[in-house]
């Protein structure tokens, strides 16, 4: 299911990028979206702190305790509160809680509530966001083999929690500055899912740990490299052709990305 997740990412980023190819020209780059925000504001160092430096620190904390006994003692301990000192039935809410914060930035946008960016753009920096979030997702499950803790394989990082603190995120960046209520509803969805990662046990503490840490910075790094990929789709002024375009490719059961780039 999780490969599969990840080929229709690579598909729909295909799609998105032959779409905005033919969609984007020269003097709209120019024009409205040669800024990148619509509503460009500096970032100041306790953003800094909060989408870096702490997500940063998750990660760490995570990838520490796999080495560390004391960490895993704290694990444990954790299960034991969440999962195991009072039985309870298991909720499933937490499969479609991670993509809240990500719906609720496209339904906004759909109903005329103006985000940070255009919706074309909003999708091409969840997609981004995505395909990060799951390449470094599934290789550090795929690279640690961390036993979950009812038994199960691949627990290190939670991809439930990475899923719900990105689209936080994303709901943050693109509608917190029009009200904070976006953004701590956002996050707070997430920190119910990571809640409830443990909760059924599902994951360690440090897996939900490194997830969020992952999660947010995936985000960040989406917003960061969305408007390089933009550029590539622009068309030329002397052609009037796109520069680049992306498009899904099958060969011989592999799936991939193939670009065509005229220079």
């Amino acid at each position: 299911m999780e490969r599969k997740i990840l080929y229709a990412l690579f598909f729909l980023l295909g799609s998105f990028g032959s779409s905005l190819a033919q969609e984007l020209d020269l003097k709209d780059e120019v024009g409205d979206s040669a800024r990148y925000y619509t509503r460009p504001e500096p970032r100041g160092k306790n953003e800094r702190l909060f989408t870096i430096v702490l997500p940063s620190a998750g990660m760490a904390y995570g990838f520490i305790k796999l080495g560390n006994h004391g960490l895993t003692d704290v694990d444990l301990k954790a299960r034991y509160e969440f999962s195991i000192e009072h039985p309870h039935p298991k909720f499933i809410v937490d499969d479609y809680l991670q993509f809240a914060p990500g719906a609720a930035v496209f339904v906004l946008s759909g109903i005329g509530v103006k985000g940070q960016n255009r919706i074309v753009d909003q999708a091409g920096i969840y997609l981004v966001s995505n395909l990060i979030l799951n390449v470094f997702c599934q290789g550090l499950k795929n690279i640690t083999a961390v036993p979950r803790p009812d038994g199960t394989s691949n627990s290190f990082p939670s991809g439930h929690t990475a899923e719900a603190f990105a689209s936080a995120e994303f709901l943050r960046r693109e509608y917190g500055r029009s009200s904070a209520v976006y953004g701590l509803s956002g996050y707070g969805s997430a920190f119910a899912v990571g809640y409830l990662r443990m909760y059924n046990n599902k994951h360690w503490f440090s897996d939900v740990v490194a997830g969020a840490g992952l999660g947010v910075l995936s985000t960040e790094a989406a917003y960061w490299l969305y408007p390089k990929i933009k550029k590539l789709f622009v068309k030329s002024e002397m052609t009037g052709k796109a520069n680049s375009m992306v498009y899904p490719s099958y060969n011989h059961g592999a799936y991939g990305l193939a670009l065509r780039r005229v220079f």
